[in-house]
């Protein structure tokens, strides 16, 4: 079967796209995307080519921008090209350039994809590259997703030649006599993966010459596994979950606890080593942080707290009225409203969040006591602590909102005025 029955077959077995379909192809002149372009246009589809110079490699970098402009025109396929400072970019975002280069290309071929309005984005990855992505991802840690290998299609972006080898692409082009260039960078084991292509991968094929085929027979059963795996997880996901975070006795009586915290976890940035950590501390430890990438877990009694890092928080709206002390006027009871003696407000009241040292007299004891030492006594977890706000009267704190007012400031038999000070719900906008 020729590579192009082939990809032929590929492309109708997953839907990537259809016969009148135009087709934006991420070109970087390099073997398989060449022969990506090829092979499209004499299935007769539409093509328009999209090429990123990052300045990467100096004048090889101009050298790749050249050839794709010549190739273009001598086929006929109209081409879109941009510049990137990549490196700055990686620096401004805190990313590597790899990472930094993935961001910028495909942000801007969805632009092109938009503007030229190509039903996708079909971009060169073949088998070998599906080969080491499995290979990589297995090194750095990995849930079954991370197994199944390279997905044929992710929204707009379809890889047309995972069912070709690069020595089938390479082939290919030399029996059309096209040529294509070579980005050294390939040929210097300096990234991760390159260092799988030119070292791991010829290591493990003198262990089993075909490594490469078993490696994509394992991926191909766990991407049949995992439509019965993601309906179990999807599932156990809902059993555990409550607002604020995960329930942990539900999520130890789950069948693979690791299993579904990970699932749940890894998403956000949490490793596998932070996952097995939480399951052991946390029956016995509250207040223990894991940092994610812009999240955190804190654990706390019988919860796994999963928030947002930097999330600011806001303080309470509070209303505030005054009353006659009559013998007849009824205490509120709510947690949520504080009734203080008027004539012990001298001075204004401001509202902010406690602080580490602030103490206070709780209502109903002579002696004070620290905010932090009350809160713990409180149950409350440490991002509720976080979130605890004080009103005070000058220096002193007047009220722990929503908890208990200060002794100072209670109401009594000399009082003649009380300040009624109500936290507000919020409204949701109908």
């Amino acid at each position: 079967m020729t590579e192009r029955r082939r990809m032929r077959r590929f492309v109708e077995q997953h839907g990537l796209f259809g016969q009148g379909d135009k087709v934006l192809v991420a070109l970087s002149g390099g073997a398989d995307s060449v022969a990506l372009l090829c092979l499209l246009q004499e299935e007769g589809m539409a093509c328009e080519a999209a090429h990123c110079n990052f300045h990467l490699r100096g004048k090889e970098s101009d050298r790749d921008e050249a050839f794709v402009r010549a190739l273009c025109q001598e086929r006929g396929v109209t081409l879109h090209v941009t510049h990137f400072d990549t490196k700055l970019y990686a620096h401004a975002h805190g990313l590597s350039i790899e990472m930094a280069a993935r961001e910028l290309r495909y942000a801007w071929f969805e632009e092109v994809r938009e503007k030229c309005q190509a039903a996708v984005i079909a971009v060169a990855h073949h088998r070998d590259d599906d080969v080491e992505t499995l290979l990589l991802n297995l090194i750095r840690g990995t849930g079954i997703q991370g197994l199944r290998g390279i997905r044929p299609k992710n929204g707009r972006v379809v890889r047309p030649l995972l069912c070709l080898s690069r020595e089938e692409l390479t082939a290919y082009l030399e029996r059309l006599q096209q040529p294509y260039v070579t980005d050294s960078t390939n040929l210097e084991d300096t990234y991760t993966r390159n260092k799988i292509r030119l070292n791991l991968l010829p290591l493990l094929e003198e262990i089993n010459p075909s490594v490469r085929q078993s490696l994509l027979s394992t991926a191909h059963h766990l991407n049949e596994a995992a439509a019965v795996y993601e309906r179990s997880i999807e599932e156990g996901k809902r059993r555990v979950t409550v607002e604020g975070g995960i329930h942990l006795p539900t999520l130890l009586h789950e069948p693979s606890p690791e299993a579904l915290l990970f699932e749940l976890l890894h998403p956000k940035g949490f490793s596998a080593s932070q996952i097995k950590d939480m399951l052991q501390v946390a029956p016995q430890e509250s207040g223990r942080q894991f940092l994610g990438e812009g999240w955190r877990v804190v654990t706390h009694r019988d919860l796994l707290n999963l928030e947002p890092l930097n999330t600011p928080s806001l303080p309470p709206t509070l209303h505030h009225s005054t009353a006659n002390f009559t013998p007849d006027f009824q205490i509120p009871r709510e947690a949520g409203v504080a009734c203080l003696d008027e004539s012990k407000l001298k001075a204004p009241l401001t509202l902010r969040l406690w602080q580490r040292g602030d103490w206070f007299i709780p209502f109903g004891m002579r002696g004070r006591k620290l905010v932090s030492d009350f809160l713990t006594d409180r149950k409350l977890s440490l991002a509720e602590k976080e979130r605890q706000w004080v009103l005070c009267c000058g220096e002193e704190i007047c009220w722990v909102v929503g908890q208990r007012i200060d002794n100072r400031f209670r109401i009594d038999g000399q009082t003649r005025q009380v300040r009624i000070i109500r936290i507000e719900e919020k409204r949701v906008a109908d």
